[in-house]
């Protein structure tokens, strides 16, 4: 996913910087995905998934994209058990704290059908700064000693020239697309996030284009009342979607928290039997239904409404 620099800094400057309007479908933006291209993913763990754009991509059939993310939760089994993604770069790949190991990616990584590149959470955030930056790389202690560098030839050891001690020199991350989930943004793509941002301002940065999802779109003018919260600029973004729940059955800060009972279902389902509890998953939940409304009508109102109450209830607590 590292790509020379001189080459990033001339599709930089290809970028249309011009302020227009970005707003798609889901299927328009899925579109824009090819097979074989890495993928950056936003969010952490449960948090700010972009699940309805995940959903999309597995929906259009793509196929060998290599995708990376902070930490990876259950949509890694989605990408993994329905073949749209056969190389993952994470830091941890579970299905949540709660529920423990990913089955699913057991199977598939012990079973040789996909790869799991494993980096420590500080590798990844610095793996996407350097890619932000423009530079091949930068340095590192924490990985040092460890278990983890030895499984990763890419990374390097070196004397540092000004103090004489041990680096490591971890290389950049710059996907060919990022798809980041945002609380709300413009239709020119000005997003803005509530709470954690967990990598992804670098994320948006380092990769070629970013496709947003979005819990709703507002005006250009609303954006410009708090520019500080503006954390995504429209230069960076190629697309937008307005999607609400977007991130379900994960959780979107402020407004809804995760559906933990359709969690329990779904780490059951694919537990007892990893191949055919995920290819009945699937088939329920992402193939089945005909838009991304029919899927929140499968999660049920009840169980989002109350996901909603207590996500706002926590935030403003």
């Amino acid at each position: 996913m590292s790509q020379p620099y001189l080459e990033l800094r001339r599709k930089l400057t290809e970028r249309d910087r011009s302020l227009h309007e970005k707003v798609v479908s889901l299927e328009e933006a899925a579109a824009l995905v090819k097979d074989g291209e890495s993928v950056g993913i936003g969010g952490s763990t449960l948090s700010r998934t972009p699940m309805a754009m995940i959903w999309a991509l597995i929906r259009a059939r793509k196929k060998r994209l290599s995708c990376a993310r902070g930490i990876t939760s259950s949509e890694g089994d989605w990408l993994f058990g329905s073949g749209a993604c056969d190389h993952m770069v994470t830091s941890w790949f579970s299905q949540g704290i709660v529920w423990g190991i990913s089955k699913v990616m057991r199977h598939y990584v012990e079973s040789r059908k996909a790869r799991f590149d494993e980096w420590s959470h500080m590798a990844m955030g610095l793996r996407f700064r350097a890619g932000a930056m423009g530079v091949p790389f930068l340095p590192m202690r924490s990985m040092l000693g460890s278990d983890v560098v030895r499984q990763r030839p890419e990374a390097r050891e070196i004397d540092c020239p000004f103090t004489g001690d041990k680096l490591l020199l971890v290389p950049a991350l710059n996907p060919d697309v990022a798809l980041i989930h945002v609380q709300r943004c413009d239709s020119y793509g000005n997003a803005q996030i509530d709470g954690l941002q967990f990598l992804d301002v670098d994320l948006a940065m380092a990769a070629n284009r970013v496709i947003l999802t979005t819990e709703r779109i507002v005006s250009n003018d609303q954006i410009r009342r708090a520019p500080d919260q503006t954390k995504i600029p429209f230069f960076a973004v190629e697309a937008v979607v307005e999607v609400p729940f977007g991130c379900a059955p994960h959780e979107c800060g402020g407004i809804y928290e995760p559906l933990f009972r359709h969690m329990d279902y779904y780490t059951s389902l694919v537990n007892n039997s990893p191949i055919k509890g995920m290819d009945e998953y699937l088939d329920r939940y992402v193939y089945s239904p005909q838009s991304w409304i029919d899927y929140l009508n499968l999660l049920g109102l009840d169980h989002l409404l109350e996901a909603a109450r207590h996500g706002r209830s926590i935030a403003n607590a």
